[in-house]
């Protein structure tokens, strides 16, 4: 790697900002909209050469999955065409490429944890895009790392976690799907594991061994709705008091994108070649429910204040 920063896609994302959080004394520049657009791609070349990064880590994605449906367009733009224009940059200019992508790529039917071989089929445009770009990025750039991740969440931006949160205030009773399962994830952990990437191949060079496609995902898997009921007994323990939650089907819950019922993914690789397995998903939900709810004792304090 070189001396130019650690370039970082995706603006004030979740996983963008968990990384701006714990890159400690690593040079890094974020960039995001409206400066770095992967809907204007003509701009992206000339913000790449005066940037001249040594990696770069691409956490910018189209990731409405229902709305992706109704605007395939945007979703390959975003999801396929600008991760392809940074991994030939990246291949031009011989640094390595980290690019995230997602569960969706699969179709769930498995019943057992996705390897990193399986065959993908995604069921929506958001997957379809996404396998896409892991395709392009693949295919351009000989040092491109592919990390799939899912159901991430952190304590900012737009998440299953702060979306139950805010709807146990307001309701005494959630319906909540618990036929589908997959294996949450803390842009935290997923950032530490990122950046111990990085550091791996900064301190030994890049081997062949590093290029390819990573599963990286908490620890341990459970369902949408027992996903939700431990948000709300983590925030028992901060004096929340929990809605009642009832278990319904994905038929009792439609929507315009069809989920896979069984994403979970078996993170072993990761291990075996990069050192780094992600903490049990219950344990870092515990942390970040506080983090959310701290902030909101604070927010309300300052609130009061002002």
């Amino acid at each position: 790697m070189g001396a130019g920063p650690i370039l970082v896609t995706g603006g004030s994302g979740q996983l963008a900002a968990a990384l701006a959080a714990a890159a400690g004394q690593r040079p890094m520049l974020h960039v995001g909209r409206p400066q770095f657009d992967f809907d204007h791609p003509e701009t992206l070349p000339e913000l790449l050469h005066h940037a001249a990064p040594s990696l770069i880590v691409n956490a910018a994605a189209y990731t409405a999955v229902d709305r992706a449906e109704t605007d395939a367009d945007a979703a390959t733009r975003a999801n396929r065409d600008g991760p392809a224009i940074l991994a030939e940059y990246c291949a031009r200019a011989g640094i390595p490429l980290l690019h995230v992508s997602t569960d969706y790529v699969f179709d769930g039917l498995k019943a057992a944890p996705y390897v990193e071989t399986d065959a993908t089929n995604p069921t929506g445009v958001y997957g379809a895009t996404k396998l896409a770009g892991e395709q392009a990025v693949l295919a351009a750039c000989p040092r491109a790392v592919v990390l799939r991740t899912s159901w991430v969440y952190a304590a900012r931006g737009r998440n299953f976690v702060l979306t139950m949160l805010r709807l146990g205030a307001e309701r005494d009773r959630l319906r909540v799907v618990a036929d589908q399962i997959g294996c949450p994830t803390a842009a935290a952990d997923l950032a530490a594991a990122i950046l111990g990437i990085i550091d791996r191949i900064g301190d030994g060079g890049w081997r062949d061994q590093y290029g390819g496609i990573f599963h990286a995902a908490g620890t341990g898997s459970v369902s949408w709705h027992g996903f939700a009921a431990a948000i709300f007994a983590a925030a028992s323990r901060h004096g929340v008091r929990p809605p009642m939650l009832e278990a319904i089907t994905t038929a009792e819950y439609p929507t315009a994108a069809r989920r896979p019922p069984d994403s979970r993914l078996d993170c072993g690789k990761l291990a075996r070649v990069f050192g780094s397995r992600l903490p049990l998903w219950q344990d870092s939900l515990e942390r970040v429910v506080g983090e959310i709810l701290q902030a909101q004792h604070e927010l309300r304090a300052s609130s009061i204040v002002s």
